[in-house]
C-alpha cells in the first residue's frame, strides 16, 4: 500500500466524491485468490430496489477489492422496475463466477418479507460483508483488513469504520449518529447505531419471525449479533460513501416516518427477547418502546393505550407472526 493509501481518508462538505474505478477482469481480481473458489471465504451482501443510477458504483465498489481469498457477491434486487435487474445481469455475464444474483419477480418487502430471507441463506462465506445498492465503498482494501481482523481476534463478532454522507456528488454536512468506537456484546445487543454499509461480520444469523415487523432491520441485525462477541470499529480503513437520496428509506423519511418505524421495530425486537425468555433484554425494549412513544410528536398519544398491558399486545404480536 502506497503512503498516500494509508493516510485516513478525509473529505469536507461541498468535497467532490470519488468513485470506484472500472473493475478488472474476474481473472485479475481472483488471480491472487487462495483457496477453494466453491467456498468464499467473505460474502459480499448488496440489496438493491430501483438502483439504476447507483448500482454500478456499488458492483465496482466490490468489484475493486484486493483479497488473498476468494469472495462473493450475493446481490439481491427486489423486484426493479427501471432497469436495475438488466444492469447487473450484464455484470454477471463478466463475472460469472463472483457475482451470484437473486431475481424477485414480484416486491417481497410489500407482504413483509426481508431481503436478508433471502440473502443471508445464500450467502457461503464464513463472514458477510454488507451494502446496499445505493452506497459504495472507495477503500480497495476494506474486505481484507475487516476479514484478517475477525480471524484474528475470535471474540469480536462484527467490525465497521466510518461513512461518509453525500448529495448529487459532493459531501454534506450531515451525522447519521453510526458508532466511531468499539462496542462491547452487550452494548450490540441493545441495537446501536452502526453505518451498515460499512460492516463486516461473521455468518451466524437466522432469520426469525420478528424480522418481518422489524422496520430497521440492522438494529435487529447488531442487537442478535451481540450474542456472539465484541464490535470493533476499525478507523484505519477509508469511510464508505452514503448516498443521501429521495429513494433512500432512512435519509428521506420525515421525523413522523421515522419514529413509527422505530416504533414498529422496538415492538418486534421486543417480542422477540420475550419469545426467547431473554427478560432483560426484553425489558429494556418495552422500555425503548415507551421512551419513543411518549417523547415522539408524530406518534398518535392513543398509542399509549396499547403500552400498559404490553404482555397483551406481544402475545396480539405473535399470533400475527404464527399466522404469517
Amino acid at each position: 500500500m502506497s503512503d498516500s493509501e494509508s493516510i485516513k481518508f478525509s473529505l469536507q462538505p461541498g468535497d467532490r466524491v470519488p468513485t470506484p474505478p472500472k473493475p478488472r477482469s474476474e481473472d485479475d481480481i481472483m488471480r491472487e485468490w487462495e483457496g477453494d473458489l466453491e467456498m468464499p471465504l467473505v460474502s459480499i451482501v448488496c440489496h438493491t430496489y430501483n438502483h439504476k443510477e447507483f448500482v454500478e458504483n456499488a458492483l465496482n465498489g466490490f468489484l475493486m477489492q484486493e483479497t488473498t481469498f476468494p469472495f462473493e457477491i450475493i446481490i439481491h434486487d427486489d423486484a426493479s422496475i427501471d432497469g436495475t435487474q438488466e444492469i447487473i445481469k450484464q455484470y454477471q455475464e463478466r463475472y460469472p463466477s463472483i457475482i451470484k444474483p437473486i431475481f424477485q419477480e414480484a416486491n417481497i418487502f410489500r407482504i413483509g418479507h426481508r431481503p436478508t430471507m433471502y440473502s443471508f441463506p445464500a450467502a457461503n462465506g464464513k463472514y458477510i460483508a454488507f451494502c446496499e445498492g445505493d452506497d459504495y465503498w472507495i477503500d480497495r482494501y476494506k474486505v481484507q483488513k475487516q476479514t484478517a481482523f475477525l480471524e484474528d481476534n475470535l471474540d469480536t463478532v462484527i467490525c465497521y469504520t466510518d461513512s461518509t454522507p453525500f448529495a448529487d456528488g459532493a459531501v454534506v454536512d450531515m451525522d447519521f449518529g453510526g458508532a466511531r468506537r468499539d462496542l462491547s456484546a452487550t452494548e450490540l445487543q441493545k441495537g446501536p447505531a452502526i453505518y451498515t454499509l460499512t460492516v463486516c461480520f461473521r455468518n451466524v444469523l437466522d432469520n426469525p419471525p420478528e424480522l418481518a415487523l422489524v422496520r430497521y432491520g440492522d438494529k435487529f441485525m447488531w442487537s442478535r449479533l451481540g450474542k456472539y462477541g465484541k464490535g470493533k470499529f476499525l478507523a484505519e480503513i477509508q469511510p464508505s460513501l452514503y448516498r443521501v437520496h429521495s429513494g433512500g428509506v432512512h435519509s428521506s423519511s420525515s421525523a413522523v416516518e421515522k419514529n413509527m418505524m422505530y416504533f414498529q421495530t422496538y415492538t418486534a425486537m421486543a417480542a422477540y427477547y420475550k419469545r426467547l425468555g431473554e427478560d432483560e433484554l426484553y425489558q429494556y425494549f418495552v422500555g425503548k418502546l415507551k421512551n419513543k412513544v411518549y417523547s415522539s410528536d408524530g406518534i398518535s398519544q392513543k398509542l399509549i393505550k396499547f403500552l400498559v398491558p404490553i404482555s397483551e399486545l406481544l402475545r396480539k404480536l405473535k399470533r400475527f407472526l404464527l399466522n404469517q
